[in-house]
């Protein structure tokens, strides 16, 4: 009987020597949560650089791409920015084309500050068809004015 009561204590000791075989995942999910809410939190703030008082519309929204889209702002100073970099108006055909050539898709998003006169969104408008740039969507704010009564 007391060869029997060795044997169970030898295995208890090699239980405890074992090494383990379980995977400790909570350390992985507290990280991967804090790094959802942090990029939940930087994404929105990364899609529109230039702050602008866009005008309101009651227009849908248009569905997302797969790349970010081709920007350009108009803030309301007049001054002309593509993808957040400041570009002559002599220049906006040309770096356009150039980033185009780049991209899967040919749309263009023109952003313009509500205080802009109609005269110069048009006249960009006109200069990016004259171009051959014709996928041009006019980014606006929705909530505005509806027109069916």
């Amino acid at each position: 009987m007391a060869a029997s009561v060795v044997k169970r204590v030898r295995s208890k000791g090699r239980r405890r020597n074992m090494p383990m075989s379980e995977i400790n995942v909570t350390p992985f999910v507290d990280v991967m949560l804090v790094l959802l809410i942090i990029f939940m939190v930087a994404a929105p703030l990364m899609t529109a650089g230039v702050p602008l008082n866009l005008p309101q519309t009651a227009a849908n929204a248009v569905p997302t791409e797969q790349e970010e889209p081709l920007t350009i702002s108009i803030p309301a100073d007049g001054a002309m920015q593509i993808m957040d970099r400041a570009v002559a108006d002599d220049q906006v055909v040309i770096t356009l084309r150039a980033m185009l050539a780049e991209r899967q898709s040919g749309r263009v998003f023109l952003r313009a500050d509500g205080t802009i006169p109609y005269a110069r969104v048009v006249q960009i408008m006109g200069a990016l068809n004259a171009a051959g740039i014709t996928d041009i969507v006019l980014v606006t704010e929705t909530g505005g004015p509806r027109m069916d009564g």
